[in-house]
Protein backbone atom coordinates (compact mmCIF):
# COMPACT_ATOMS: atom_id res chain seq x y z
CA UNK A 1 0.00 0.00 0.00
CA UNK A 2 1.44 3.35 -1.05
CA UNK A 3 2.21 5.67 1.86
CA UNK A 4 0.94 9.22 1.83
CA UNK A 5 3.56 11.96 2.22
CA UNK A 6 0.94 13.95 4.10
CA UNK A 7 -0.55 11.10 6.02
CA UNK A 8 0.02 12.41 9.59
CA UNK A 9 -0.55 16.04 8.59
CA UNK A 10 -3.29 16.86 11.11
CA UNK A 11 -2.59 14.30 13.88
CA UNK A 12 -1.83 16.98 16.50
CA UNK A 13 -3.52 19.75 14.53
CA UNK A 14 -7.01 18.35 15.15
CA UNK A 15 -6.59 18.44 18.92
CA UNK A 16 -6.11 22.20 18.78
CA UNK A 17 -9.17 22.77 16.64
CA UNK A 18 -11.63 21.50 19.22
CA UNK A 19 -10.57 23.66 22.16
CA UNK A 20 -12.56 26.79 21.24
CA UNK A 21 -15.87 27.80 19.69
CA UNK A 22 -15.72 30.95 17.60
CA UNK A 23 -18.45 33.49 17.02
CA UNK A 24 -19.66 33.99 13.47
CA UNK A 25 -17.78 37.28 12.92
CA UNK A 26 -14.53 35.78 14.22
CA UNK A 27 -14.30 32.87 11.77
CA UNK A 28 -12.58 35.06 9.17
CA UNK A 29 -9.58 35.27 11.50
CA UNK A 30 -7.02 32.47 11.87
CA UNK A 31 -7.55 30.88 15.33
CA UNK A 32 -4.98 32.21 17.86
CA UNK A 33 -3.51 28.75 18.47
CA UNK A 34 -2.58 28.51 14.78
CA UNK A 35 -1.03 31.97 14.46
CA UNK A 36 2.26 30.50 15.70
CA UNK A 37 2.03 27.33 13.61
CA UNK A 38 4.41 26.48 10.78
CA UNK A 39 4.93 23.73 8.19
CA UNK A 40 8.02 22.56 6.33
CA UNK A 41 8.96 20.64 3.20
CA UNK A 42 12.51 19.28 2.94
CA UNK A 43 13.79 17.36 -0.09
CA UNK A 44 17.15 15.61 0.00
CA UNK A 45 19.11 12.38 0.34
CA UNK A 46 18.53 9.52 2.79
CA UNK A 47 20.90 6.67 3.56
CA UNK A 48 20.92 3.41 5.55
CA UNK A 49 23.20 0.38 5.20
CA UNK A 50 21.53 -3.00 5.59
CA UNK A 51 24.72 -4.81 4.54
CA UNK A 52 25.90 -4.67 8.16
CA UNK A 53 22.92 -6.81 9.20
CA UNK A 54 22.50 -10.32 7.80
CA UNK A 55 19.00 -11.63 6.92
CA UNK A 56 17.21 -14.16 9.10
CA UNK A 57 18.56 -17.73 9.32
CA UNK A 58 18.11 -19.76 6.12
CA UNK A 59 18.82 -16.90 3.72
CA UNK A 60 21.93 -15.34 2.21
CA UNK A 61 22.40 -11.64 1.41
CA UNK A 62 23.41 -10.87 -2.17
CA UNK A 63 23.18 -7.13 -2.82
CA UNK A 64 21.38 -3.94 -1.86
CA UNK A 65 20.06 -0.96 -3.78
CA UNK A 66 19.29 2.18 -1.76
CA UNK A 67 17.42 4.92 -3.68
CA UNK A 68 18.56 8.12 -1.95
CA UNK A 69 15.92 10.75 -2.89
CA UNK A 70 13.66 11.35 0.10
CA UNK A 71 11.22 13.80 1.66
CA UNK A 72 10.89 15.03 5.22
CA UNK A 73 7.85 17.05 6.25
CA UNK A 74 7.13 19.07 9.35
CA UNK A 75 3.49 18.19 9.47
CA UNK A 76 2.75 20.57 12.31
CA UNK A 77 5.14 22.89 14.09
CA UNK A 78 4.45 25.33 16.92
CA UNK A 79 6.72 28.26 17.79
CA UNK A 80 6.63 29.00 21.53
CA UNK A 81 8.99 31.93 21.02
CA UNK A 82 11.89 32.83 18.70
CA UNK A 83 14.19 30.45 20.61
CA UNK A 84 12.10 27.27 20.92
CA UNK A 85 9.63 25.28 18.82
CA UNK A 86 8.07 21.80 18.86
CA UNK A 87 7.24 19.83 15.74
CA UNK A 88 5.70 16.65 14.38
CA UNK A 89 7.65 15.23 11.44
CA UNK A 90 7.44 12.45 8.85
CA UNK A 91 10.31 11.18 6.69
CA UNK A 92 10.51 8.50 3.99
CA UNK A 93 12.33 7.69 0.76
CA UNK A 94 10.67 8.33 -2.58
CA UNK A 95 11.40 4.72 -3.58
CA UNK A 96 11.91 1.74 -1.27
CA UNK A 97 15.15 -0.15 -0.64
CA UNK A 98 15.62 -3.14 -2.98
CA UNK A 99 17.09 -6.18 -1.25
CA UNK A 100 18.48 -9.23 -3.11
CA UNK A 101 18.93 -12.58 -1.37
CA UNK A 102 19.10 -16.35 -1.88
CA UNK A 103 16.98 -18.97 -0.15
CA UNK A 104 19.34 -21.63 1.22
CA UNK A 105 16.67 -24.32 0.75
CA UNK A 106 16.32 -23.46 -2.95
CA UNK A 107 18.73 -25.78 -4.82
CA UNK A 108 18.42 -23.67 -7.98
CA UNK A 109 20.28 -20.80 -6.31
CA UNK A 110 17.84 -18.27 -7.70
CA UNK A 111 18.41 -14.67 -6.63
CA UNK A 112 15.25 -13.01 -5.29
CA UNK A 113 14.55 -9.30 -5.04
CA UNK A 114 12.07 -7.66 -2.67
CA UNK A 115 11.55 -4.21 -1.21
CA UNK A 116 11.83 -2.98 2.37
CA UNK A 117 9.39 -0.20 3.30
CA UNK A 118 10.57 2.25 5.96
CA UNK A 119 9.52 5.59 7.37
CA UNK A 120 10.54 7.70 10.36
CA UNK A 121 8.09 9.71 12.40
CA UNK A 122 9.23 12.25 14.95
CA UNK A 123 8.08 14.45 17.82
CA UNK A 124 10.93 16.79 18.62
CA UNK A 125 11.95 20.04 20.26
CA UNK A 126 13.76 22.58 18.09
CA UNK A 127 15.91 25.16 19.90
CA UNK A 128 16.94 28.07 17.68
CA UNK A 129 19.61 30.77 17.92
CA UNK A 130 18.95 33.82 15.70
CA UNK A 131 22.03 35.68 14.43
CA UNK A 132 19.87 38.53 13.16
CA UNK A 133 16.46 39.03 11.51
CA UNK A 134 17.50 36.92 8.52
CA UNK A 135 19.75 34.08 9.68
CA UNK A 136 19.33 31.51 12.46
CA UNK A 137 20.91 28.19 13.37
CA UNK A 138 18.89 25.48 15.08
CA UNK A 139 19.15 22.03 16.61
CA UNK A 140 16.62 19.24 17.01
CA UNK A 141 16.18 16.38 19.48
CA UNK A 142 13.35 14.14 20.60
CA UNK A 143 11.37 10.99 19.98
CA UNK A 144 11.59 9.03 16.73
CA UNK A 145 9.34 6.17 15.63
CA UNK A 146 10.88 3.73 13.16
CA UNK A 147 8.47 1.58 11.16
CA UNK A 148 9.83 -1.11 8.83
CA UNK A 149 7.71 -3.44 6.72
CA UNK A 150 9.89 -6.41 5.83
CA UNK A 151 8.98 -9.45 3.76
CA UNK A 152 8.68 -13.24 3.77
CA UNK A 153 10.32 -15.69 1.40
CA UNK A 154 8.08 -16.90 -1.42
CA UNK A 155 9.22 -20.54 -1.08
CA UNK A 156 9.48 -21.17 2.66
CA UNK A 157 7.08 -18.47 3.84
CA UNK A 158 9.60 -17.49 6.54
CA UNK A 159 10.60 -13.86 7.16
CA UNK A 160 13.77 -12.76 5.37
CA UNK A 161 13.70 -9.23 6.82
CA UNK A 162 11.36 -9.04 9.81
CA UNK A 163 8.91 -6.22 10.48
CA UNK A 164 9.94 -3.62 13.03
CA UNK A 165 8.16 -0.84 14.92
CA UNK A 166 9.94 0.82 17.82
CA UNK A 167 10.77 4.12 19.53
CA UNK A 168 14.22 5.66 19.32
CA UNK A 169 16.02 9.01 19.47
CA UNK A 170 15.92 11.52 16.63
CA UNK A 171 18.48 14.30 16.26
CA UNK A 172 19.07 17.03 13.73
CA UNK A 173 19.98 20.61 12.97
CA UNK A 174 20.09 23.24 10.28
CA UNK A 175 20.59 26.76 9.05
CA UNK A 176 17.60 28.98 8.21
CA UNK A 177 17.29 32.12 6.08
CA UNK A 178 14.10 34.18 6.61
CA UNK A 179 12.76 35.70 3.39
CA UNK A 180 9.92 37.44 5.25
CA UNK A 181 7.70 36.84 8.28
CA UNK A 182 5.99 33.86 6.62
CA UNK A 183 8.58 32.17 4.40
CA UNK A 184 12.07 30.84 5.11
CA UNK A 185 14.63 28.73 3.25
CA UNK A 186 16.82 26.20 5.03
CA UNK A 187 19.35 23.41 4.85
CA UNK A 188 18.94 20.64 7.41
CA UNK A 189 19.99 17.21 8.58
CA UNK A 190 18.37 14.44 10.63
CA UNK A 191 19.75 11.27 12.20
CA UNK A 192 18.41 8.23 14.06
CA UNK A 193 20.84 5.65 15.55
CA UNK A 194 21.05 1.96 14.62
CA UNK A 195 19.34 -0.69 16.75
CA UNK A 196 21.05 -4.08 16.69
CA UNK A 197 18.19 -5.97 18.35
CA UNK A 198 15.90 -5.00 15.44
CA UNK A 199 18.64 -5.37 12.77
CA UNK A 200 17.93 -1.78 11.77
CA UNK A 201 20.80 0.41 10.55
CA UNK A 202 21.18 4.09 11.39
CA UNK A 203 19.29 6.56 9.21
CA UNK A 204 20.86 9.81 8.00
CA UNK A 205 19.22 12.56 5.96
CA UNK A 206 20.50 15.84 4.47
CA UNK A 207 18.20 18.23 2.64
CA UNK A 208 17.25 21.68 1.45
CA UNK A 209 13.75 23.03 1.88
CA UNK A 210 11.43 25.77 3.02
CA UNK A 211 9.12 26.57 5.92
CA UNK A 212 5.88 28.52 6.00
CA UNK A 213 4.43 30.18 9.08
CA UNK A 214 0.78 31.22 9.35
CA UNK A 215 0.11 34.91 9.92
CA UNK A 216 -2.76 36.78 11.51
CA UNK A 217 -5.28 38.10 8.96
CA UNK A 218 -5.15 41.90 8.68
CA UNK A 219 -8.09 44.13 9.66
CA UNK A 220 -8.37 45.22 6.02
CA UNK A 221 -8.91 41.65 4.80
CA UNK A 222 -11.40 41.00 7.61
CA UNK A 223 -13.41 44.00 6.48
CA UNK A 224 -13.30 42.82 2.86
CA UNK A 225 -14.54 39.38 3.89
CA UNK A 226 -17.49 40.93 5.73
CA UNK A 227 -18.44 43.04 2.72
CA UNK A 228 -18.52 40.09 0.31
CA UNK A 229 -21.30 38.45 2.30
CA UNK A 230 -20.95 34.84 1.08
CA UNK A 231 -22.28 32.26 3.49
CA UNK A 232 -19.91 29.67 4.97
CA UNK A 233 -22.13 27.47 7.19
CA UNK A 234 -21.01 27.35 10.78
CA UNK A 235 -22.48 23.92 11.55
CA UNK A 236 -23.30 20.95 9.36
CA UNK A 237 -25.11 17.70 10.21
CA UNK A 238 -25.09 14.95 7.55
CA UNK A 239 -26.28 11.40 7.03
CA UNK A 240 -24.57 9.30 4.37
CA UNK A 241 -25.08 6.03 2.50
CA UNK A 242 -22.20 4.15 0.82
CA UNK A 243 -22.59 1.42 -1.81
CA UNK A 244 -20.40 -0.42 -4.31
CA UNK A 245 -23.31 -0.78 -6.75
CA UNK A 246 -21.35 1.42 -9.20
CA UNK A 247 -18.09 -0.34 -8.44
CA UNK A 248 -14.78 1.18 -7.40
CA UNK A 249 -13.90 2.93 -10.66
CA UNK A 250 -13.59 6.38 -9.09
CA UNK A 251 -11.45 5.05 -6.24
CA UNK A 252 -9.18 3.19 -8.64
CA UNK A 253 -8.80 6.17 -10.99
CA UNK A 254 -7.74 8.69 -8.34
CA UNK A 255 -5.31 6.19 -6.77
CA UNK A 256 -3.72 5.12 -10.07
CA UNK A 257 -0.18 5.96 -11.11
CA UNK A 258 -1.59 8.25 -13.81
CA UNK A 259 -3.66 10.33 -11.35
CA UNK A 260 -2.37 9.69 -7.80
CA UNK A 261 -4.35 12.17 -5.69
CA UNK A 262 -5.99 9.69 -3.29
CA UNK A 263 -5.58 6.11 -2.03
CA UNK A 264 -7.20 2.76 -2.63
CA UNK A 265 -7.28 -0.24 -0.30
CA UNK A 266 -7.06 -4.01 -0.18
CA UNK A 267 -10.21 -4.43 1.94
CA UNK A 268 -13.30 -3.13 0.09
CA UNK A 269 -16.58 -1.82 1.49
CA UNK A 270 -19.85 -3.28 0.16
CA UNK A 271 -22.16 -0.77 1.88
CA UNK A 272 -22.33 1.51 4.88
CA UNK A 273 -24.15 4.21 6.85
CA UNK A 274 -22.62 7.28 8.48
CA UNK A 275 -23.58 10.22 10.68
CA UNK A 276 -21.33 13.29 10.55
CA UNK A 277 -21.13 16.60 12.40
CA UNK A 278 -18.86 19.44 11.21
CA UNK A 279 -18.08 22.91 12.53
CA UNK A 280 -16.34 25.70 10.63
CA UNK A 281 -13.46 27.44 12.45
CA UNK A 282 -11.96 29.61 9.69
CA UNK A 283 -12.91 30.88 6.26
CA UNK A 284 -11.75 33.46 3.74
CA UNK A 285 -14.17 35.80 1.96
CA UNK A 286 -14.98 33.53 -0.99
CA UNK A 287 -13.18 30.22 -1.47
CA UNK A 288 -11.27 28.63 1.41
CA UNK A 289 -12.65 27.26 4.66
CA UNK A 290 -11.35 24.99 7.41
CA UNK A 291 -13.65 22.76 9.48
CA UNK A 292 -13.30 20.05 12.07
CA UNK A 293 -15.75 17.21 12.49
CA UNK A 294 -16.69 13.92 14.12
CA UNK A 295 -18.31 10.89 12.52
CA UNK A 296 -19.68 7.47 13.37
CA UNK A 297 -20.00 4.87 10.62
CA UNK A 298 -21.26 1.31 10.24
CA UNK A 299 -19.68 -0.77 7.45
CA UNK A 300 -20.18 -4.09 5.73
CA UNK A 301 -17.23 -5.45 3.78
CA UNK A 302 -17.39 -6.88 0.27
CA UNK A 303 -16.26 -10.31 1.42
CA UNK A 304 -14.29 -12.87 -0.54
CA UNK A 305 -17.22 -14.60 -2.20
CA UNK A 306 -19.81 -13.36 -4.70
CA UNK A 307 -23.54 -12.61 -4.67
CA UNK A 308 -25.79 -10.48 -2.54
CA UNK A 309 -26.03 -13.14 0.16
CA UNK A 310 -22.26 -13.57 0.45
CA UNK A 311 -21.74 -15.16 3.90
CA UNK A 312 -18.17 -13.82 4.06
CA UNK A 313 -19.21 -10.19 4.48
CA UNK A 314 -18.02 -8.68 7.75
CA UNK A 315 -19.65 -5.97 9.86
CA UNK A 316 -17.57 -3.34 11.70
CA UNK A 317 -17.75 0.32 12.74
CA UNK A 318 -15.50 3.37 12.92
CA UNK A 319 -15.40 6.48 15.12
CA UNK A 320 -13.43 9.46 13.78
CA UNK A 321 -12.44 13.04 14.48
CA UNK A 322 -11.10 14.85 11.44
CA UNK A 323 -10.14 18.16 9.73
CA UNK A 324 -11.71 19.32 6.47
CA UNK A 325 -10.17 21.68 3.91
CA UNK A 326 -12.92 23.04 1.65
CA UNK A 327 -12.77 25.13 -1.52
CA UNK A 328 -16.08 26.76 -2.51
CA UNK A 329 -15.21 27.39 -6.14
CA UNK A 330 -18.62 28.48 -7.47
CA UNK A 331 -21.12 30.95 -6.00
CA UNK A 332 -24.46 31.22 -7.83
CA UNK A 333 -27.96 32.32 -6.89
CA UNK A 334 -29.45 28.79 -6.58
CA UNK A 335 -26.42 27.08 -5.00
CA UNK A 336 -22.74 27.23 -4.02
CA UNK A 337 -20.49 24.36 -5.17
CA UNK A 338 -17.39 23.12 -3.36
CA UNK A 339 -14.61 20.54 -3.40
CA UNK A 340 -13.16 19.21 -0.15
CA UNK A 341 -10.33 17.07 1.13
CA UNK A 342 -10.03 15.54 4.58
CA UNK A 343 -6.77 13.92 5.69
CA UNK A 344 -5.53 11.89 8.63
CA UNK A 345 -8.58 11.95 10.90
CA UNK A 346 -7.66 9.85 13.97
CA UNK A 347 -10.04 6.87 13.96
CA UNK A 348 -11.00 3.82 15.99
CA UNK A 349 -11.78 0.82 13.76
CA UNK A 350 -13.54 -2.08 15.48
CA UNK A 351 -11.98 -4.89 13.39
CA UNK A 352 -8.36 -5.38 12.35
CA UNK A 353 -8.67 -8.37 10.01
CA UNK A 354 -11.16 -7.54 7.25
CA UNK A 355 -11.71 -10.06 4.44
CA UNK A 356 -8.33 -11.58 5.24
CA UNK A 357 -6.55 -8.22 5.03
CA UNK A 358 -4.49 -7.06 8.04
CA UNK A 359 -5.21 -3.37 8.59
CA UNK A 360 -2.73 -3.10 11.49
CA UNK A 361 -4.21 -1.90 14.78
CA UNK A 362 -7.51 -0.54 16.07
CA UNK A 363 -6.02 2.95 15.65
CA UNK A 364 -6.06 4.19 12.08
CA UNK A 365 -6.74 7.33 10.00
CA UNK A 366 -9.76 8.41 7.97
CA UNK A 367 -9.36 10.18 4.60
CA UNK A 368 -12.23 11.54 2.51
CA UNK A 369 -12.45 13.42 -0.78
CA UNK A 370 -15.60 14.74 -2.40
CA UNK A 371 -17.66 17.48 -3.96
CA UNK A 372 -20.98 19.00 -2.97
CA UNK A 373 -23.34 21.97 -2.96
CA UNK A 374 -25.00 24.30 -0.46
CA UNK A 375 -28.48 25.32 -1.57
CA UNK A 376 -31.56 27.08 -0.26
CA UNK A 377 -31.93 30.82 0.27
CA UNK A 378 -29.81 30.72 3.44
CA UNK A 379 -27.66 27.84 2.16
CA UNK A 380 -29.07 25.67 4.92
CA UNK A 381 -29.30 22.48 2.83
CA UNK A 382 -26.43 20.36 1.67
CA UNK A 383 -25.76 17.42 -0.68
CA UNK A 384 -22.44 15.84 -1.59
CA UNK A 385 -20.80 12.76 -3.06
CA UNK A 386 -17.47 11.40 -1.81
CA UNK A 387 -15.09 8.46 -1.59
CA UNK A 388 -13.13 7.35 1.47
CA UNK A 389 -10.16 5.45 2.76
CA UNK A 390 -8.87 4.10 6.07
CA UNK A 391 -5.22 3.26 6.75
CA UNK A 392 -2.62 3.81 9.46
CA UNK A 393 -0.13 5.60 7.19
CA UNK A 394 2.50 2.91 7.84
CA UNK A 395 2.66 3.76 11.54
CA UNK A 396 2.52 -0.02 11.96
CA UNK A 397 4.18 -2.74 9.83
CA UNK A 398 0.80 -4.04 8.60
CA UNK A 399 -1.26 -1.50 6.69
CA UNK A 400 -3.79 -3.16 4.36
CA UNK A 401 -6.10 -0.22 3.85
CA UNK A 402 -9.91 -0.05 3.57
CA UNK A 403 -11.50 1.33 0.40
CA UNK A 404 -14.83 3.17 0.75
CA UNK A 405 -16.80 3.47 -2.53
CA UNK A 406 -19.07 6.31 -3.65
CA UNK A 407 -21.05 7.78 -0.78
CA UNK A 408 -24.06 10.08 -1.01
CA UNK A 409 -24.57 12.52 1.86
CA UNK A 410 -27.41 14.92 2.60
CA UNK A 411 -27.31 17.48 5.36
CA UNK A 412 -28.66 20.52 7.15
CA UNK A 413 -26.57 23.63 7.79
CA UNK A 414 -26.74 26.52 10.21
CA UNK A 415 -25.21 29.88 9.34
Amino acid sequence: MRTSFLKIYFLLFVSFLSISVYAQDERAQIPPILQKAYFEVNIGSINYDFTQFQPEAGFSFQSLQVPHPAVRLVLFGYEFNKYLSAQLTYMRPVSWVKYKYKTDADVTGEINQRTIWMNVGGLTLKPQLPFNDRFAVYGEAGLGIITRSGFNDGITGKPVIANANYATFLFGGGLKYNINKSMALQISTAYSPAKKSEKQPSTSFVAAGFSYRLQKVSDKKLAEAAEVGYIHPKYMLQIGFSSNVLGYGVNNFVSSDKFPIFWGGEAEIYQGLSLTYQQNIFHTAKVFSLDWGVSSSYWQSKGKGTGLSNPNKQDFFTLSIFPVVRFTVLHTKPFDAYFYYSLAGPTYISKIMIDGQDTGKHFTFQDNMGTGIYFGEKRNLNAEIMIGHYSNGNLFPHNDAVKVPLTLKIGYNLK
